[in-house]
């Protein structure tokens, strides 16, 4: 059986996580931080359960001082969106000390240019982006688990969009809610697919083999400020102040 992107990350990861501990971890409403004792910090977006049943982290209270490769291992955790995000906030830090292949600063819009013509699905609610896309003139299908925003389709409804798409823009959190697999199944003929948000893993390789044509993730720049901010709640809007955003381009 073909490994999922969160066993590939913890595949490539964890050669990388050996001898490093970590240092601190603040779960906040929006994002969740984890910086290791090597001054490396990374965030994912923090998962919440769909319905009943107890949230709460039972190891909290102890993952300080834990080895790093311990809380990558939380990525592959079933049903537990929270041990998933310490995981994968865990993988961004340790990004930070493997080879990267160079990347660009230009905004993403930029990089693919949509044209009218163009049909885009966006999953995940990317409140910036959207009136930017509908100047183009392109056909914009939003997907959202919670569809219950105006404008905005439900997974059912987006998998005919993904089929029929020419663009997709997938929010990272894909990753922490085990749909991003499902998502790439999904996709027809098209022609730029782009792993999106603050949350992404930066690390090419895990993505070999898919159809992924762009990476548009963020690095820490400021550990202190983040952790500050994450701890009180912010989200992206604050966070890039002390984050530098780029995209890595690969070969579809």
């Amino acid at each position: 059986m073909d490994q999922t992107i969160q066993q590939k990350i913890i595949s490539l990861m964890a050669p990388v996580a050996a001898g490093l501990t970590v240092a601190d971890v603040r779960i906040g409403l929006i994002y969740t931080s984890v910086r290791l004792d090597n001054g490396n910090t990374g965030v994912a977006w923090t998962g919440q359960k769909k319905s009943g049943g107890c949230g709460q982290q039972p190891k909290a209270g102890t993952l300080v001082g834990r080895p790093a490769e311990e809380l990558l291992h939380m990525l592959a955790v079933t049903d537990s969106p929270l041990s998933k995000t310490i995981g994968l906030a865990t993988a961004n830090a340790l990004t930070a000390d493997i080879p990267r292949p160079e990347t660009v600063s230009d905004e993403i819009l930029e990089l693919i240019d949509i044209q009218p013509s163009e049909h885009v699905a966006m999953v995940g609610f990317f409140g910036p982006l959207v009136p930017r896309l509908r100047q183009t003139g392109c056909r914009l299908d939003i997907q959202e688990l919670k569809s219950d925003k105006p404008g905005t389709i439900s997974p059912d409804e987006g998998r005919s969009s993904l089929a029929a798409c020419d663009v997709a823009l997938i929010t990272a959190t894909s990753i922490i809610t085990d749909t991003l697999d499902e998502l790439l199944s999904d996709l027809g003929n098209t022609r730029a697919i782009v792993i999106l948000g603050p949350s992404s893993f930066m690390g090419p390789e895990v993505f070999s083999g898919t159809p992924v044509t762009h990476i548009a993730g963020a690095r820490v720049r400021n550990s202190s400020a983040v952790e500050r901010i994450v701890s009180e709640g912010g989200g992206t809007k604050i966070l890039k102040k002390h984050m530098e955003f780029e995209t890595i381009c690969l070969n579809p």
